[in-house]
């Protein structure tokens, strides 16, 4: 028969969300001169399963066992939006390629802090690409292979032409950049961005107007 002291420690242990110190289990049981030869007998009794008794100084818990953590790691896809700024970056990015941030502010008409550029290169889309043979030689940007892959672009002569736009109605629509000719966006972008949630001020409708 399983000892009551044993059984009420193990329940303590499984219960508790963080390690539970010595004393406190020897408050608990009827017998506390026995703790420690009971908790080592749980932990023998866990100690091929899969979960283990891990004693970290006075404190007392149960763990995964650890050749177990590689089958117990989940993996969790974060949603995050991406901002105007960084859409309208991306897309200069797409189609000045290698381009310094001085002439994506001198596109956008705007300053630009680092967000931008680093949120587009923790995505993976955009990467540094050299240095322009210039005073200060600034950093260039390019685009990357998971960029056209992402938007299901066989090569960058996929990206929609400024004759495309116009049609599209998207240049007129922002008179403000439409000299720039090389400033756009993929129609695909907005249907394949699954793990990105775009800012609802972008006016998506704005952003593309198919025909």
């Amino acid at each position: 028969m399983i000892d009551k002291d044993l059984k009420l420690l193990e329940a303590i242990l499984f219960a508790s969300s963080e390690p539970v110190e010595e004393r406190d289990l020897k408050e608990k049981i009827d017998k506390g001169e026995n703790l420690k030869n009971l908790l080592n007998e749980l932990q023998k009794f866990y100690a091929s399963r899969g979960i283990n008794l891990i004693k970290t100084g006075n404190k007392w818990s149960f763990r995964t066992s650890p050749d177990l953590s590689n089958e117990l790691t989940i993996f969790k896809t974060q949603k995050r939006k991406l901002s105007r700024a960084a859409l309208e970056t991306l897309s200069i990015i797409a189609y000045q390629q290698p381009i310094t941030r001085s002439e994506i502010e001198n596109i956008r008409g705007v300053q630009m802090g680092r967000g931008s550029i680093d949120h587009l290169m923790e995505i993976g889309w955009i990467k540094p690409s050299g240095r322009k043979n210039i005073p200060g030689k600034p950093t260039l940007w390019s685009t990357t292979d998971l960029f056209i892959e992402h938007f299901g672009l066989n090569d960058l002569s996929d990206l929609p032409s400024k004759n495309e736009l116009k049609a599209s109605g998207f240049l007129d629509k922002r008179a403000a950049i439409a000299t720039i000719s090389d400033l756009a966006k993929n129609d695909d972008s907005i249907e394949n961005l699954d793990n990105l949630e775009i800012d609802e001020d972008n006016n998506l409708d704005d952003f593309i107007q198919k025909n």
